[in-house]
Formats: C-alpha cells, structure tokens, sequence
C-alpha cells in the first residue's frame, strides 16, 4: 500500500448538480444558524471542501460531509452566482457503512444530533452486520450510550444478539 495522503490535498471544482445529499445524515441546523452559515460563506467563501464519495456508476457525488455548506450553495442565489454553481470537493472512497461512520464522526466533533435518525442509523449499521463494538469505536459512542439509544428507541432488533441473563435469579 502507498503512502497515505489526506483526501484535502486534492480538492475538487464540482458542478453542485452532480452532488447528491445522502439520506442517513443525522445533523441538524436550525434556521438561524442556516442564515449564518449562509453569511458566513457569502462574507469568507467556502474555507473548506465538503466531503463526498464518487458514485462512478451514476457519475455523482454523493456527501458524506458538508451537508448544510451544499444547502447553502443550492439555497443562496448569491453565493450560486459568484462560486459559478461549484463546490469545493474532497473525495473518501469507503463504503456505504465507513461512510455513514465518517459522517457520524465529523458531525460528533461539531455539534449535536437527531437521536430520532441517529438510531435509524444504528440500526442500519447492525442490519449490514457491524458489530457494538465497531459501532462504538467507529462512530465514537460508548458503550453506555449505544445502549440508551437502543432502550429509548425501543427496537427489539437492536437487541436481538444481547445475553438478558443479568436478571434476577430466584
């Protein structure tokens, strides 16, 4: 294997209509800061590329990282105008899985999450056959929070491989 160089060395000009959202973002932002993150990349242009896998089959990008900096873009006439309709891209290439688990990460490092998709997204990384384990170091959750996202979304598949013998004994 080669040496490994950092995706941001090698940033992108990409037509916003070939990036597509995915659809297992947890992170939300509320009007306001939407506005100021509008004005902050109307004042400062975009300081730093979104992050995105490249769907070869269908030609697209899909984002695994900027989410609410390409809503801006497809949002703001203003900043479609002056950047020309282009995004500053980067481009991981993981699956599906590493990829919800990078977007996980970014987001943790930032701010707070849906625990409504967040655990949409649990589930889904169990169905693909990912282990606690995993999931805790991959999308940085400890183990106690792993399982309070599983006792308040009530999803007995979540629980599906756990040993309940911790119970009571007569």
């Amino acid at each position: 294997m080669g040496e490994f160089k950092s995706p941001v060395y090698n940033v992108l000009s990409v037509p916003v209509e070939k990036i597509k959202a995915n659809d297992y973002n947890p992170n939300k932002v509320a009007p306001p800061e939407m506005k100021l993150l509008e004005l902050s990349i109307w004042e400062d242009g975009y300081t730093q590329p979104i992050v995105c896998y490249y769907d070869k089959a269908n030609d697209e990008y899909i984002v695994v990282d900027g989410f609410h900096r390409y809503t801006v873009m497809k949002t703001s006439e203003r900043i479609y105008n002056r950047e020309k309709g282009r995004m500053p891209v980067v481009v991981i290439d993981k699956e599906l899985g590493e990829r919800m688990a990078s977007t996980i990460r970014h987001n943790r490092a930032r701010g707070s999450h849906s625990i409504d998709l967040m655990s949409n997204i649990v589930t889904e990384l169990l169905e693909m056959g990912k282990s606690d384990t995993w999931i805790c170091r991959n999308i940085g959750m400890s183990a106690d929070e792993l399982l309070r996202l599983k006792q308040i979304t009530g999803l007995a598949s979540l629980f599906k491989d756990e040993d309940f013998s911790r119970s009571w004994e007569v």
